[in-house]
């Protein structure tokens, strides 16, 4: 590890345009997903998880990890789909401690309904951006910026 105490100018640029960039990016996201579909990107992402497990489930825990959000933040966006009829919960029938998440058709509604234009956004803002070569190296590069954080955290 680099215990340099300051960064290069090219490397402070690139720095500092990945945080704004991922900040704008988030916002506007958020912002088309609250006005189209009346929830919020983060409530869009676990219902997206959701919709893509099996059944439609997936253990509280295991939500968390997969989308990096603390137990309680999860909890308290879960409590919010559930207030709107998207998402339930229920007890876990292997595990006394363990709550299972799961969409609901309406969930599943908003979803088919929040989709295209979620996706046409990402894709314009993001993927049609890129040539083919620079979506590969930043997919990469995000990779072993993902795995680096892991690894700090375990």
């Amino acid at each position: 590890m680099n215990k340099s105490k300051s960064l290069n100018q090219r490397e402070e640029q690139a720095w500092l345009t990945l945080v704004t960039a991922s900040t704008l990016l988030n916002r506007l996201l958020d912002q088309q997903l609250r006005t189209d579909a009346g929830v919020s990107h983060v409530q869009y992402g676990i219902m997206a998880r959701l919709t893509g497990a099996p059944d439609g489930s997936m253990r509280m825990l295991a939500l968390a990890e997969a989308l990096a959000v603390t137990k309680s933040g999860l909890t308290y966006q879960i409590v919010q789909l559930e207030k709107d009829g998207l998402v339930i919960r229920r007890a876990c029938a292997t595990d006394d401690r363990g709550v299972i998440a799961t969409i609901t058709p309406l969930g599943r509604e908003l979803m088919r309904r929040a989709a295209p234009d979620h996706v046409s956004l990402v894709r314009e803002l993001v993927i049609d951006a890129l040539t083919s070569e620079q979506l590969n190296l930043l997919a990469e590069a995000f990779a072993e910026i993902q795995s680096r954080i892991i690894e700090r955290t375990m």
